[in-house]
């Protein structure tokens, strides 16, 4: 059974340099090809989806959507969580990651971006829309550390995907830079000191292989 993970394409947070978190932006152009290339690569490589994951975020859903069609599987069935959202920066959402460099220092913005437990600036109230309205509000953050991402994403692997593989069932997971770094820490079993040592590039593919009792095959 193969489980592919996929980083959304580029968004306009990306081209801008900023922060961007819970904020829903959408993709760039460059962005939607590069999610269309992502599909043709899974089509060429004949892999069949039986279920697909996105966070609630648009970036997520048009980069699955779009490798699903260009991989003429539009059809396959998409669940969306808050679990695979980018990870909360709190009130460093929407700043320039240069001007923070500036005013706060270089060490301290990488502390921000790849430290285990350094939590950022919390915000004291979060302004979303009613797509949260159905969660528990104690499990909405106003701010988050990559340990934190880690802990909300284990519950979405084993409760919903691991059934799924067990029932030899492939599946898509398309999430961001962090909820996918957090994803394979777990998956792999990364130590915590080398979590900033996982790479996921923009639309770009991940595809691990697994038997059906969870013992990881392949990965490429």
């Amino acid at each position: 059974m193969k489980v592919v993970l996929i980083r959304h394409g580029e968004s306009e947070a990306n081209f801008a340099n900023y922060w961007t978190g819970w904020l829903d932006v959408p993709l760039t152009e460059k962005g939607r090809q590069q999610a269309w290339q992502a599909g043709l690569d899974i089509k060429e490589r004949g892999i069949q989806f039986d279920y697909a994951f996105a966070s609630f975020l648009q970036r997520t859903l048009t980069t699955c959507n779009t490798v699903l069609e260009a991989s003429d599987q539009l059809w396959v069935p998409v669940t969306k969580t808050w679990r695979l959202n980018e990870r909360h920066y709190g009130r460093l959402v929407g700043v320039n990651k240069d001007e923070m460099i500036t005013q706060f220092g270089e060490d301290q913005v990488l502390r921000w971006r790849r430290g285990y437990t350094e939590p950022p600036l919390y915000v004291e109230v979060n302004d979303f829309d009613r797509r949260y309205d159905h969660l528990d509000q104690q499990l909405v953050p106003k701010g988050e550390n990559l340990e934190m991402v880690v802990a909300r994403i284990v519950p979405f692997w084993v409760d919903e995907v691991v059934p799924l593989i067990k029932a030899g069932k492939n599946v898509l997971i398309t999430g961001h830079g962090n909820s996918l770094r957090a994803l394979v820490k777990y998956i792999e079993d990364v130590p915590e000191d080398a979590m900033d040592t996982i790479k996921i590039p923009n639309a770009q593919p991940i595809i691990y292989e697994f038997d059906g009792t969870m013992n990881l095959i392949d990965r490429e």
